[in-house]
């Protein structure tokens, strides 16, 4: 999508994939990881939306699956933080594939950078968005927008975060949302549909993330 670089920095390297299966797209960060831990390339970040699929990170509580036998979509367990979410059309996802080194070495620094850059994103759209003291996501009220998990390896980053602009939101009550009971998840879309008939695209979206991640990144080194 675009290549920034700032003074006596490296390349940033965003990439936009469109739509994608969670498989390949998986198999293409773990590349990136090796290549960015090898110094091969810079700072990278992949902006693309998935095909229907749940997550879960790496752990023995399974809670969050509520009938995992019954799940309408394929579940895939990750090594990232957190526990059971949804991917599908309609959102926007994020991967960061960063050198830590560069920022700190600080893993919850990279989810607070996370939540300012979608909390951005909103802003640009006229949505007042926030955090919510202990959890980590971008929330609108006491709605849920994006979830965020990341893992790191030898300090470069993979995974980011999952913004709902549109689409169905059905599957995910087939899940609780990220361990959180009684959480209700919205989209931009339904967030903007009070204000605006325009229809928001997860490409609009992403063009609107590419333009902000240069700046904020820079800020957090």
């Amino acid at each position: 999508m675009t290549t920034s670089e700032g003074e006596d920095q490296e390349p940033l390297d965003i990439r936009w994939l469109g739509r994608i299966g969670f498989r390949k797209a998986l198999a293409l960060q773990e590349d990136l990881v090796a290549q960015r831990r090898e110094q091969v390339i810079g700072d990278t970040i992949l902006l693309l939306e998935h095909d229907p699929v749940y997550t879960i990170g790496r752990t023995r509580d399974q809670s969050s699956l509520l009938n995992a036998e019954l799940l309408p979509h394929e579940l895939i367990e990750i090594n990232r933080g957190g526990k059971a979410t949804f991917h599908g059309p309609g959102q926007l996802v994020g991967y960061f594939i960063l050198d830590l080194q560069n920022y700190g070495r600080d893993l919850h620094a990279l989810l607070r950078m996370i939540e300012d850059l979608l909390m951005q994103l909103c802003e640009a759209y006229g949505i007042s968005a926030g955090r919510r003291e202990g959890l980590t996501g971008v929330w609108v009220g006491d709605r849920k927008l994006a979830s965020i998990g990341v893992g790191v390896r030898r300090w470069i980053s993979m995974h980011g975060f999952a913004m709902n602009i549109c689409g169905d939101l059905s599957p995910y009550q087939a899940i609780v949302p990220c361990g959180i009971d009684g959480v209700s998840m919205t989209s931009l879309t339904q967030e903007l549909a009070e204000k605006t008939d325009e229809e928001i695209t997860v490409e609009d979206a992403a063009t609107k993330t590419a333009d902000l991640l240069p700046k904020l990144l820079t800020d957090a080194r």
